[in-house]
Order: C-alpha cells, then structure tokens, then sequence
C-alpha cells in the first residue's frame, strides 16, 4: 500500500523551499534573515524544512527580508489563491526564475531586480478605485 501524502503538509514543504531558496539568492544566511524577519534561527529553520506553519505577521516579516510581496509568499503557503479572474498567477514569474537551473545567481538576482521594478512602477501607475481607467478611444 502506497503512503498517503498529506496536501498540506506538501505546500508547507514547498513553502520552506522557496523560502530557502530565496535567502540562499539574497546571500543571507539563516542567522542574518532570522535577524531581518525577527524571528529565531531555530523556527527559521523549521519554517525552511517544512515543519512549521508560519503565521501572517512571520510571512510578512520574510517577505520584507527578502525584499519580496507578501502576496508571493502567501500564494506559496496556500493562503491566498492563486488563480486569478484573468489566469495570472501571483509569484509565479519570481518563483520560475528563482527555480531556473540554467540561470546563474547573478544573473537570477539580476533578472528579478528588473523584474520586480518593472511591477513597482506598474504598480505606482496603475489608476486607483477613485479613478477610472480610460479607454484610448475617449481620449
């Protein structure tokens, strides 16, 4: 008889991946990023290997640390959906250069850098609730 895998247990382990190779791009060690997200290095490491479930606050505190959205890292723990009305999926464009083999770190450092300020000044253009979009037809 096969063993069961529990789902959740998976996403955890999948978490603590992506958080770890995350750090490991960002050259921070398990102390210094424990120091960062003001956590301890013991529950860092459990976080890592997948045997803790962290809370919002400590995946806000990683996210910051790592210098990445909050929304990337809770898509990747499972807190928020991933699928989006329109098919894209959150992190997933940080999450497949970080997992790139053929990339080296500099160059994955590189490309997320370019990467992530080409969302940040997308972010920063884009119309908020009170101002409505305007189709290039009404101009």
């Amino acid at each position: 008889m096969s063993e069961v895998t529990d789902p959740w247990k998976a996403q955890l382990e999948a978490f603590g991946a992506f958080v770890r190779t995350q750090r490991q791009l960002a050259k921070l060690s398990l102390r210094e990023m424990a120091e960062l997200a003001m956590v301890s290095n013991p529950y860092l490491s459990q976080i890592e290997r997948g045997l803790h479930e962290p809370s919002i606050r400590v995946i806000r505190s990683i996210a910051k640390a790592l210098d990445i959205s909050a929304e990337t890292l809770l898509a990747q723990v499972g807190l928020i959906e991933e699928d989006q009305p329109d098919g894209r999926v959150p992190g997933a464009t940080e999450a497949a250069i970080s997992a790139d083999p053929y990339l080296t770190d500099a160059q994955r450092q590189a490309l997320l850098a370019v990467y992530r300020s080409y969302v940040a000044e997308s972010r920063a253009q884009a119309p908020t609730a009170e101002e409505p979009e305007v189709q290039a037809d009404e101009v």
